[in-house]
């Protein structure tokens, strides 16, 4: 049987067509698009009128970081993904799965998601847009982007630097109420942590997820579905034990030192106490460079105070130390009697006519002229028995010496009897030096020079002991307080 002309002409053309669509495929899909597109309207949310459109999201963290205790915010590097069902996209093919250009997100509807504490947040362009949709059979879309989000993160710093911060972040529609849309975690994967990620001042110990609903003010008042992740922040201590603790420990232990300086070294024991404070002042504030000006004080705080005022009492204790020393002002004392042995072959005469040369040696630094010069006796031989001599004598002051006199001129000057104004002087010498009974001079023995120490302040001795056993107990409880309360907020 032939079939008439018109119909085979028809067939031919339908096989035409098959052979070219087969050829072709990304025509097909271009026509399929421009189907599902034709009289789509982007600003209806699907099912418009009936249940609220369900959004769905998971995220992957691949970095953290920077995070600032002075700006409280901390920053995040990751692919933020968001699933809903658009039945109006609903295709039939070959295909499952529709690879799309980022073009499609201008014609298509899409969730209004922003984050509710986020500041500086930004799409990655370099060196395209980092986004890219993807469509389903069933009308499902997908929608991932790679984000960095700058996020506040309200930090108690009570505990700093032996604190755990949650730092959330929270992320919901903008203008949808929950008539419209519900957000939801994905029940497959709602946050996951790169395995490479590190964190330099951090660890991160847990990251809960959970679904929140929150009534806001607005111009509109209504029901705002949101969702609310949390980063449990552990900080690492290694750095504040290097750059804070460390020195303010050595810095006290420093300051008692003084305690073992002798008590009367006053400028080696305050150079010492002043040099630890303004060194403990110093370090004090530049541990607090990187932190908020809070009205309530940290950990640090609390242990560089106590630092500064273990201190501080060294001060305050060796002003006491120094107000009960009763003698001296330098380090080492010696007796008062002491004499070398070298002194000990003086001649006698020096013991004998010492006063006389010595009246001479002042008589000779007068002016020249007549002088009236009380003389007093320093001894007198107790042989001779005789009136004391007037309290006055008038004589002629004497030629000055030389002062390179030769020594036998002047023993022979002495031997000479003296000018007529002063006759008992001359009678004196001469009843002095010829005293049959005399005994004989006797050579002084002097001690050897002996050092006495200063004493040891009772004072000083028990700081030794106290101001040590108070800084170690007082350390003691400090850590264990804080650490154990650390675990507990962790826990």
């Amino acid at each position: 049987m032939m079939l008439p002309p018109p119909l085979l002409l028809l067939l031919c053309l339908l096989l035409v067509s098959c052979e070219a669509s087969k050829s072709n495929p990304h025509r097909n899909v271009s026509e399929l698009l421009d189907n599902l597109l034709r009289g789509y309207d982007n600003s209806v949310r699907p099912d418009f009128g009936g249940p609220p459109a369900v959004v769905e999201v998971d995220m992957v963290v691949r970095s953290m970081g920077p995070i600032s205790e002075v700006d409280m915010t901390y920053s995040m590097d990751c692919y933020f993904r968001q699933t809903w069902v658009d039945r109006r996209l609903a295709f039939k093919g070959s295909k499952e799965t529709l690879a799309l250009s980022i073009s499609m997100l201008m014609r298509i509807w899409k969730p209004d998601t922003y984050f509710y504490n986020g500041k500086q947040s930004y799409l990655h362009t370099i060196t395209t847009p980092n986004k890219f949709v993807r469509l389903y059979q069933d009308g499902r879309v997908l929608y991932s982007s790679r984000l960095t989000i700058k996020a506040g993160c309200p930090m108690n710093l009570e505990d700093f630097p032996m604190d755990t911060q949650r730092c959330p972040l929270k992320f919901g529609s903008f203008g949808y109420t929950t008539q419209d849309v519900l957000y939801r975690w994905n029940p497959a994967r709602q946050v996951a942590i790169a395995d490479d990620m590190k964190l330099s001042q951090f660890d991160l110990i847990a990251n809960p997820a959970g679904n929140q609903t929150d009534v806001l003010k607005a111009a509109i008042q209504g029901e705002y579905s949101m969702l609310l992740v949390s980063f449990h922040l552990q900080r690492h201590m290694g750095n504040f034990l290097i750059q804070v603790y460390g020195p303010c420990i050595l810095l006290v232990v420093l300051s008692w030192v003084s305690f073992w300086l002798n008590r009367e070294a006053t400028a080696d024991r305050v150079s010492l106490g002043i040099t630890t404070v303004l060194t403990m002042t110093f370090l004090g504030l530049e541990a607090r460079t990187d932190l908020p000006k809070v009205a309530y004080p940290t950990a640090l705080d609390f242990f560089v105070f106590l630092s500064f005022a273990f201190i501080f009492a060294t001060i305050i204790q060796f002003a006491v130390v120094h107000y009960f020393t009763k003698y001296g002002s330098g380090e080492v004392y010696f007796s008062s009697e002491f004499n070398s042995d070298s002194d000990s072959s003086d001649s006698d005469a020096w013991d004998t006519d010492n006063a006389h040369s010595s009246q001479d040696d002042a008589l000779s630094d007068y002016p020249n002229r007549d002088t009236c010069v009380e003389v007093i006796p320093l001894s007198a031989p107790s042989c001779l028995q005789r009136e004391p001599p007037p309290p006055w004598l008038c004589f002629s002051r004497p030629q000055r010496r030389p002062a390179a006199f030769p020594v036998a001129l002047r023993d022979q000057r002495r031997r000479e009897p003296p000018s007529a104004p002063a006759p008992n002087l001359t009678r004196r010498r001469r009843s002095s030096t010829s005293c049959p009974n005399r005994p004989p001079p006797q050579r002084r023995r002097r001690k050897k020079r002996t050092p006495r120490y200063n004493s040891v302040s009772k004072i000083d001795r028990a700081s030794r002991l106290v101001f040590p056993l108070c800084f170690l107990c007082i350390n003691v409880f400090y850590w264990y307080s804080y650490l154990a309360r650390s675990e507990r907020i962790k826990n």
